[in-house]
């Protein structure tokens, strides 16, 4: 696998994705609803802080009660306490379920654009070119997309709050400590905001610390996330190959994978725990020696009868909010670093998506519609995906209604020039005209089953609910699959129930209920045997004599199912040449 490629933190290249990411949903039809909820987040966020104050002041006036004995005091100050705390648990409940809501919806916006650039006619090409960098898309999409909103959410309203509470409770620890007057010398020495200046100067110190204790963390976790997914997908790989291993015998090799995948895991885990351990335990001794700062700063003015016992409470609980607010940094450094990695990834996935777009657009290949009813090649030369020609130039024609079979060796470019006409296949140069209109559809060797009832296997890539059960019935009894037909609600992993024969007569039974235009055989009858294979033709020539048939094959017997033939022969120089019969 390639080495994913490393870049700065957070530089400018860190900003545009962020950009991205976050226009892709506030820009969005959306978004109005979406700064609704998201204003009434933030005004709840507020709300927290506002009750802090009003607590903070509740507890200073409990505590000057209980100095003074003064029982009427204390209850009312209690009442005041107890009003606002149930005031403070319904805003913060509530602010919680706004972010919620805020959070699946730009998850769903964010989601929904990585699903239409990675599932589109490009994804193919972006595997054969940019493999390596778009290891395990599925986790891109599912986990990245979900861990990357939900931290950038909780990220920034914290971030919004702290600053709302440094201004609070700042202002309130200026004015606590206005007047205080430092015994250094016989005059002393007076130094307005005293706290608010030691709270600063403290974050200022810890926050570069824990960067440095901290910044590990980011390649680490998206180490992390590569790896746990490389292990998962293996086992998904082995879990929809499991006959196929069993018959090889290769179990005992796909043990040995998946321990070293997982050793990749641990490793990675191991020292992902040893940074957390160390910038725990760093911030856990920032947290409990500042939790002492405001006690000792205050404790000459209480001992010198300037400040009262809960003015003492109400300092140590201003200081504790401002410090909090300031270290807001150190105490978010891990999610920051996870959430970090999710950008790197979607920016790399994002990356790899619009460089790929661009090379299809720049690709020297163009299928266009063409003004007749024909398949026309014009100059097309195929090239492989790493460099070198596959195919030498070539211009032919096949008109509306013709069967062309199209023979060769392995690897002369049969299965490379229909993906060419499809156009996923952006390696080359040339002019392909396809038949403007037309309803075109290419049968693979092993046709893709998708997760669902049995109806909807056959039905693809038209909806389950296309057509009706007398038409599926009889495609399935004329292709051998009449013992399915009473499964055809049943929902089951069919790629591994289906043998590779019953594979093939399925992608077969689509071809007679879509009924195409034009359809593109890719090996697609040879697991069928040769009797089989004869009634497939026979079939396509009954039930669809006006449609245009292209078969790739290695059996020469499929050239007689055809009325022309092209020959790939692989050239003296390397490429093949294509004949035209």
């Amino acid at each position: 696998m390639r080495t994913p490629r490393r870049h700065a933190l957070f530089g400018r290249r860190f900003l545009h994705h962020f950009g991205r990411l976050v226009r892709t949903y506030w820009w969005s039809p959306d978004a109005r609803r979406g700064a609704v909820l998201l204003a009434g987040a933030v005004a709840l966020e507020f709300g927290t802080v506002y009750a802090n104050v009003r607590l903070s002041d509740a507890e200073r006036r409990i505590m000057d009660a209980l100095q003074d004995k003064q029982a009427p005091a204390f209850l009312g100050a209690l009442s005041v306490f107890a009003a606002v705390s149930a005031g403070f648990v319904m805003v913060a409940a509530y602010r919680i379920y706004l972010r919620q809501l805020v959070e699946i919806r730009w998850r769903r916006g964010e989601t929904a654009d990585y699903v239409d650039r990675w599932m589109s006619e490009r994804a193919y090409a972006q595997m054969q070119l940019h493999g390596g960098e778009v290891d395990n898309p599925d986790q891109r999409i599912a986990e990245d997309v979900r861990d990357f909103v939900g931290s950038a959410l909780g990220l920034s309203l914290s971030l919004l709050a702290a600053v709302a509470t440094l201004v609070s409770f700042g202002g309130l620890l200026w004015r606590l400590s206005a007047n205080w007057v430092l015994p250094f010398n016989s005059a002393g020495l007076r130094v307005p905001g005293l706290l608010l200046w030691v709270a600063l100067l403290y974050a200022v110190l810890s926050t570069w610390l824990t960067h440095v204790v901290g910044r590990r963390l980011v390649p680490l976790n998206v180490e992390r996330l590569r790896y746990e997914a490389d292990f998962r997908y293996a086992l998904m790989r082995f879990r929809d190959n499991i006959e196929t291993v069993a018959l090889s015998r290769g179990d005992a090799l796909e043990r040995r994978g998946a321990s070293t995948r997982f050793q990749n895991v641990m490793r990675n885990w191991w020292q992902l725990i040893a940074a957390q351990r160390r910038l725990t335990v760093f911030t856990g001794v920032i947290g409990q020696a500042n939790g002492i700062v405001p006690l000792l700063v205050a404790a000459p003015a209480f001992f010198a009868g300037t400040v009262t016992l809960g003015t003492l409470v109400q300092i140590r609980f201003a200081y504790g909010q401002v410090s909090g607010a300031l270290n807001w940094f150190v105490y978010a450094y891990q999610e920051i670093a996870r959430w970090r990695a999710n950008v790197e990834r979607l920016s790399t996935f994002s990356e790899v998506l619009d460089v790929t777009a661009a090379d299809l657009a720049r690709s020297a290949i163009h299928v266009v519609p063409g003004d007749k009813p024909a398949l026309r090649l014009t100059d097309l030369r195929l090239d492989a995906a790493k460099g070198g020609t596959l195919l030498e130039p070539v211009s032919v024609t096949v008109t509306a209604g013709e069967r062309v079979a199209i023979t060769g060796p392995s690897g002369s470019g049969k299965t490379v020039l229909l993906r060419a006409v499809a156009g996923i296949w952006p390696f080359g140069a040339g002019r392909i005209e396809v038949p403007a209109g037309a309803r075109m559809l290419f049968v693979p060797q092993r046709p893709y089953l998708p997760i669902g009832s049995l109806r909807a296997v056959v039905s693809y890539p038209a909806t389950a609910e296309t057509f009706s059960d007398e038409r599926i019935v009889e495609a399935l009894n004329l292709l051998g699959l009449d013992h399915l037909v009473a499964r055809l609600d049943e929902t089951a992993p069919w790629a591994q129930q289906l043998s590779p024969c019953e594979q093939q007569s399925v992608g077969m039974v689509r071809v007679l209920l879509n009924a195409p235009d034009w359809v593109f055989l890719d090996k697609a009858t040879s697991a069928l045997d040769e009797a089989m294979e004869r009634r497939v033709y026979a079939l396509l020539a009954e039930r669809l004599p006006r449609t245009t048939v292209i078969s790739v094959a290695h059996r020469p017997e499929v050239a007689t199912y055809h009325t022309r033939r092209w020959t790939l022969s692989p050239t003296d120089h390397g490429p093949s040449s294509l004949r035209a019969a």
